[in-house]
């Protein structure tokens, strides 16, 4: 269960203890659990949602997106920030992309990315709670911890150190695959809605790997938390959209 442990520490703000330093193969498995992180946390955001149905919807979309931060500890959009500022800045170079993409400062771009995606996210979630599709809250978080192991299994990881390369080097190839296909497969219990949702969000991430590819000829770490952010605000977006258009 190390690996489980290992993804929940790195993925949450949860207090998890690690008793023993994870190897790189363990890291590697450690993808194999973010679905089920990702489940955990949709969980804790449907429950919070219940808990406080009474509440005014712009209220409880407020405690929801707050929480969800708090969560995850902003940890997929400071890879957010990072690459924005490394795409705005980098004016097209591969190498001065990378450089500002290490840098820990947050330059405008930056900053105008976060509060771009909050905010979106913020209205769709108010939508999603007043429309009473708050169960769909639940996956979110679930489809949005794929992304991660599509990227390392169909994308050249650039940096030859860090932990993003122990995580590509050492991913389970076909159980990653097994599990991401069966993530997808749970789209289909919104029927039409679900699967226009779903197909959206993978548009949108084959569109952003071949942004990164373009641009720098891979993935970095920060790369991959802003395809998270970003598919699953698309997610959201598409799924609500349809729900307006189809029922």
């Amino acid at each position: 269960m190390t690996p489980f442990w290992i993804a929940l520490q790195f993925l949450t703000v949860l207090p998890i203890e690690l008793k023993t330093i994870p190897t790189a193969q363990q890291n590697g498995r450690a993808i194999l659990f973010y679905p089920l992180v990702g489940l955990i946390i949709g969980g804790i955001l449907f429950i919070v949602a219940c808990l406080f149905a009474k509440l005014p919807v712009i209220l409880l979309a407020t405690i929801i997106i707050t929480l969800w931060i708090w969560l995850t500890g902003g940890l997929h959009l400071d890879g957010l920030a990072d690459t924005a500022d490394a795409w705005v800045g980098g004016f097209g170079d591969k190498l001065r992309t990378l450089q500002i993409m290490k840098d820990p400062s947050c330059g405008p771009i930056g900053v105008l990315s976060l509060v771009i995606i909050c905010l979106l996210k913020f209205v769709l979630i108010y939508v999603l709670i007043e429309q009473h599709q708050t169960l769909f809250l639940v996956f979110v978080p679930v489809f949005g911890r794929i992304v991660p192991s599509i990227l390392f299994l169909t994308t050249p990881y650039v940096r030859e150190k860090g932990l993003g390369r122990s995580l590509s080097d050492d991913l389970p190839k076909t159980a990653s695959w097994i599990i991401a296909g069966l993530v997808l497969i749970l789209a289909l219990y919104w029927e039409w809605q679900g699967l226009i949702a779903i197909i959206s969000f993978l548009i949108s991430l084959v569109y952003l790997r071949h942004l990164f590819i373009k641009r720098i000829g891979g993935i970095t770490g920060d790369n991959v938390g802003a395809a998270i952010e970003l598919s699953e605000t698309v997610l959201l977006f598409a799924f609500i959209v349809s729900y307006f258009y189809l029922v």
